[in-house]
């Protein structure tokens, strides 16, 4: 096998399909990324078993020929090569030596037929989705996806198509983000992607279109000249509809960037070692919150408009926190049902986001 191809490119598709390679393994070829050569073309490929990711890059090709290359030591290289251009020649005998100005590297490669091969979708019809629709999708919901394996089907998020809307839907017990926008696609399909393989696919996503394959077991994304395969979580997910109480006893309006920052000072007395929640008072005017652990108390105010009743819940700062700062807009709507019933935040005037956030139980200072 001979190619030459760009530095940059190179560099940038081994560096991110790094991410996909398989840093614990008793598989040395998926500790690697394999090499394959076509006409005026090579195509690189990792996985890890659990998610697999492929790209095609434009090269001058010699000699035709694959082989598995260690993909840290092969990546690092590949950064540092000093010119334009990169030659990768290998032997009969996996042996890579690659070359770029006047630095040259030899690396021991493996047999391309120990690569296990990625698995398949079948015939999925694509679902065809906005770059930027996708993004801001994943991005606003992605932080309420478990970290727990207490219920895996809870470590992705839920995609749910029906009537011509898409709701992304991810929850881990104590908080639940939910993202909907109306999308061209007439059919009815649901199907929950791994927290994982949705990081990957919001780094690589950048406009432009994306098509998605939804199989029986697996999932494939197309984004630009990258496919992203993972399998499809299995279980069942929680009925989110049900959960989202229908009916609240307060409703205030204030700015996201006011509640952010009064959230971030009266958390400066908070660290993993010192945990205390955030008591927010919801009143005629404004809220206040407050905060005591053992080194000190901290209090702040800032301007709300309230209907309603008003009362005191306390929350997790982190979590109120990521809730906040995923709203990405000037002003929210919170919706309150009583001290100990979920939080429920919504963009002003809108319901294209709805977050939800469990208060916790408050004990007298």
């Amino acid at each position: 096998m001979k190619f030459t191809v760009n530095t940059k490119e190179f560099s940038d598709a081994v560096m991110n399909l790094q991410r996909a390679v398989s840093s614990k393994t008793s598989i040395p070829a998926l500790e690697g990324i394999l090499i394959k050569t076509d006409v005026g073309s090579i195509e690189l490929t990792a996985y890890d078993l659990e998610m697999g990711m492929q790209t095609k890059l434009l090269a001058n090709v010699s000699e035709q020929g694959e082989v598995i290359l260690p993909a840290k030591l092969f990546s690092d290289i590949v950064k540092k090569a000093p010119a334009d251009l990169v030659s990768v020649t290998t032997d009969d005998k996996n042996i890579a030596t690659l070359e770029s100005g006047d630095s040259s590297f030899t690396i021991i490669g493996i047999n391309a037929e120990e690569f296990p091969e990625l698995p398949s979708v079948g015939n999925a019809e694509p679902i065809t989705l906005e770059a930027d629709i996708l993004k801001s999708m994943i991005r606003q919901t992605i932080f309420a996806v478990a970290e727990s394996d207490a219920k895996p089907v809870h470590q992705g998020s839920l995609f749910n198509i029906s009537g011509g809307v898409l709701e992304v839907v991810s929850v881990d017990g104590f908080r639940l983000a939910l993202r909907k926008e109306n999308v061209n696609v007439t059919k009815s399909i649901s199907f929950v992607v791994p927290g994982k393989t949705l990081s990957e696919v919001i780094k690589l996503v950048k406009d432009g279109n994306v098509d998605i394959f939804p199989g029986k077991r697996h999932i494939m994304f197309r984004i630009d000249n990258y496919t992203v395969i993972s399998g499809i979580l299995e279980g069942e997910f929680l009925d989110y509809k049900a959960a989202i109480p229908k009916q609240s006893s307060a409703e205030l309006t204030l700015r996201t960037r006011d509640f952010i920052e009064s959230t971030e000072r009266v958390s400066l007395i908070i660290s993993d070692r010192l945990k205390s929640p955030v008591r927010c008072v919801f009143e005629e005017g404004g809220v206040k919150l407050s905060c005591t652990t053992s080194i000190g108390r901290a209090f702040d105010r800032f301007p709300a408009e309230l209907k309603g009743n008003g009362f005191e819940m306390g929350f997790n700062n982190k979590y109120l926190l990521d809730a906040l700062k995923n709203a990405e807009c000037d002003e929210i709507t919170l919706k309150l049902g009583g001290p100990l019933s979920p939080m429920i935040m919504t963009p002003k005037g809108s319901d294209s986001f709805l977050f939800l956030v469990l208060p916790v139980r408050l004990k007298s200072e």
